[in-house]
């Protein structure tokens, strides 16, 4: 009996001893899962300086290259309309017929009148030449001889009036016919043949408007100049080979407009009352795409940073105090936090201008997990840049 006991208290000893050794083996492994877990992993990027293409995004609407009213020049009743409303029209062609019957009329009346006149000249002149061999010999008065010749000299008079009088009657008859001032597209007409219309109406019979190419208007506020001349004074902006500033379009549907503009201009001062300066791009229209008065985003671009440093967007916080922040790991894999300051969005980036330099590892992934000064495990992170627009 006694050994059965002796035996069973060994058993339990022995299977004491197992347990503390599986219960040793077990917190062995769980402080070393503890210690693994304890660093937590991060993705990173690496900060480089690379060339980025600034752009301003503004809303702007569309004008006419050249626009021209259409107005008659002389009255009368509206005999035919000839062009289709929407169509596009050349310089010099016929728009409208007016009336004419009343100008021709003038007009052979003007030169029955100077042929009438060059008649009396014609008389005029060969009874001055035979008054002068009269005087001579004394067979008329000196007074007979003066009337002659004064009355050969209205009759020139007289024709120099009626020449004039005849291309004035010339040009009237001329207006009777309405042409295209200018090439382009055309309007609705404000009348219809039968209506009677007078000279320089304050109603146009129609509008023409060019629009290839195109303007654009865009609006830019005054403080936005000041900072493109700041740039481009301390070399972080460089302009086109050209010296022109490059300008694309967004248009109302959200789609790029295929062609590129130039700017043209800005306006010499600033509005008083919205701070703003007008400026004037062109655009090629050869398809007629784009129409007056469309609105439309102008992305304008100023220039190039040859050694702009981006940072994702997702890798940039703000602090209590609203001050941009960033985690970057350092030479012993350490988290350290970095005031930076932030000038634009680029594409899903941010352009920093201070805080971080080349070669800098920028936590993107997994900042929620990190806080400065503990040890992390730094992974390369995926990240993609592009041109930048304010």
């Amino acid at each position: 009996m006694k050994e059965e006991r002796k035996a069973l208290h060994s058993g339990i000893a022995v299977a004491f001893l197992v347990c503390l050794f599986l219960t040793a083996c077990q917190a062995n492994d769980q402080a070393e899962t503890s210690g693994a877990a304890a660093i937590p992993e991060v993705g990173v990027v690496t900060v480089r300086p690379q060339p980025v293409t600034l752009s301003t995004e503004l809303p702007g609407r569309t004008t006419a290259y050249l626009i021209a009213e259409v107005r008659p020049q002389v009255g009368g009743v509206l005999l035919k309309r000839l062009f289709k409303e929407g169509s596009d029209v050349k310089e010099g062609q016929q728009l409208y017929q007016i009336d004419p019957s009343t100008y021709q009329a003038a007009y052979d009346n003007a030169v029955a009148s100077l042929d009438k006149a060059k008649a009396v000249l014609a008389t005029s002149q060969a009874k001055a030449v035979r008054y002068k061999k009269l005087i001579e010999s004394a067979t008329i008065s000196r007074q007979d001889y003066d009337d002659v010749v004064a009355t050969a000299r209205e009759a020139q008079a007289d024709i120099e009036s009626a020449t004039a009088s005849v291309e004035q009657a010339r040009i009237n008859l001329a207006f009777t016919k309405v042409f295209a001032p200018i090439s382009g597209r055309i309007g609705r007409s404000s009348v219809t043949p039968g209506a009677l219309v007078t000279a320089n109406q304050a109603t146009a019979l129609a509008t023409v408007q060019q629009l290839d190419p195109i303007y654009v208007d865009i609006v830019q506020p005054s403080t936005a100049i000041l900072g493109l001349k700041e740039e481009l004074a301390s070399g972080r902006l460089q302009r086109g080979a050209d010296g022109q500033a490059e300008v694309h379009l967004l248009l109302e549907n959200g789609k790029p407009y295929p062609l590129a503009g130039k700017l043209q201009f800005s306006e010499v001062s600033v509005d008083q009352g919205t701070g703003a300066v007008t400026l004037r791009a062109v655009f090629p229209n050869p398809d007629g795409l784009l129409l007056p008065g469309m609105f439309v985003h102008a992305q304008l671009q100023e220039g190039v940073r040859e050694q702009a440093l981006l940072v994702p967007q997702r890798g940039i916080t703000r602090d209590n105090n609203g001050q941009a922040v960033a985690l970057v790991v350092d030479a012993d894999d350490k988290a350290q936090q970095r005031a930076v300051t932030i000038e634009r969005t680029v594409g899903t980036s941010w352009l920093v201008n201070d805080g971080l330099k080349a070669g800098d590892r920028v936590i993107v992934d997994g900042v929620q997990n990190v806080r400065p000064g503990i040890t992390v495990k730094a992974v390369a992170a995926n990240d993609t840049t592009t041109t930048a627009s304010r």
